[in-house]
């Protein structure tokens, strides 16, 4: 059993996480099930033991990935060491999953190594540490946590995207972002089969936008030319992934993902850290939605 010990071959970490995401995309093609949808208990973004934090960027989706390999039916993770320090023990013979900690140090300018995604002359080493389901561990009970009405959850996500300030117009046309207008179109909520559907691809569709060059500025053909298109679309549905999992919203595919199932797969085998890319773009879409939030009030002592 390997106990959180870190690995700093980054190249085996990113060969060995893209591997993963590759082969749970090749096994989704038939259903068009992606390792980025979730659903049931899996819904919310996984989370530390002991930080209390909740995962990001590639993080979240080789946690989601584990969750459905395995059929663990919680998000909270913790290595050997901190299972241990709340009473817990990981049980003989379970398999860890590695998540990534990022370590930046200085870099000279002209330095290969930088990660094309970073753009400011950092330089960022991948670390891998493992880490354990609460399925897998013996000795632990979570504090039972209150269920929100699916009704209550489509509302919140209703109201995450009104403060968005993106425009959006309902019409007899296919979902897309227009960049030339800074204009979402949607098809009408009645031609969705269910609220989350309706909610999860206006989202998607969010999170193209906050890729414009007056918000995020997202470039991403310098780097990956015609397989641009590709890796926007992962984005997309990564972002998609994040605030519907911090929205309690489940994530479920969408009838057009198999027009890009054929095009993610060939970029990912062509680029092992294409998917770090667009997990990381991802994340940065996300905080941007989340940042244009009202702040919640705190409450009187």
């Amino acid at each position: 059993m390997t106990r959180n010990t870190p690995q700093t071959d980054r190249a085996d970490v990113y060969t060995r996480i893209t591997a993963e995401i590759i082969a749970a995309i090749e096994a989704g093609t038939e259903t068009w099930r992606m390792p980025w949808h979730h659903g049931g208990a899996a819904t919310a973004r996984p989370t530390n033991l002991a930080s209390g934090k909740r995962y990001r960027g590639i993080n979240v989706l080789a946690l989601w990935m584990a969750a459905e390999k395995h059929c663990y039916g919680e998000g909270l993770w913790g290595t050997y060491r901190q299972w241990q320090a709340v009473g817990a023990q990981v049980r003989k013979g379970e398999h860890a999953t590695s998540v990534v900690l990022w370590k930046e140090v200085r870099a000279a300018a002209n330095d290969d190594e930088v990660p094309s995604d970073t753009g400011d002359g950092r330089r960022l080493f991948a670390r891998a540490f493992c880490v354990f389901n609460r399925a897998q561990v013996d000795g632990y009970e979570p504090e039972a946590l209150p269920d929100t009405p699916t009704s209550d959850r489509i509302a919140r996500a209703d109201a995450f995207f009104a403060v968005l300030g993106i425009p959006v117009t309902f019409g007899p046309f296919g979902a897309h972002y227009r960049p030339n207008e800074d204009r979402i179109y949607m098809p009408p909520f009645s031609a969705f089969d269910d609220p989350a559907l309706f909610a999860a691809t206006l989202i998607h569709e969010a999170a193209h936008a906050s890729g414009a060059a007056h918000r995020l500025d997202r470039r991403l053909g310098a780097r990956f030319g015609e397989a641009s298109y590709a890796v926007e679309e992962m984005t997309a549905e990564l972002a998609a992934g994040y605030i519907l999992a911090d929205l309690g919203v489940a994530h479920h595919p969408r009838p057009n993902h198999a027009a890009y199932i054929a095009s993610w797969i060939r970029v990912l085998k062509g680029d092992p850290r294409a998917i770090f890319t667009a997990a990381s773009k991802a994340q940065q879409a996300a905080d941007w939605m989340h940042a244009r939030q009202p702040a919640v009030p705190a409450l009187a002592a």
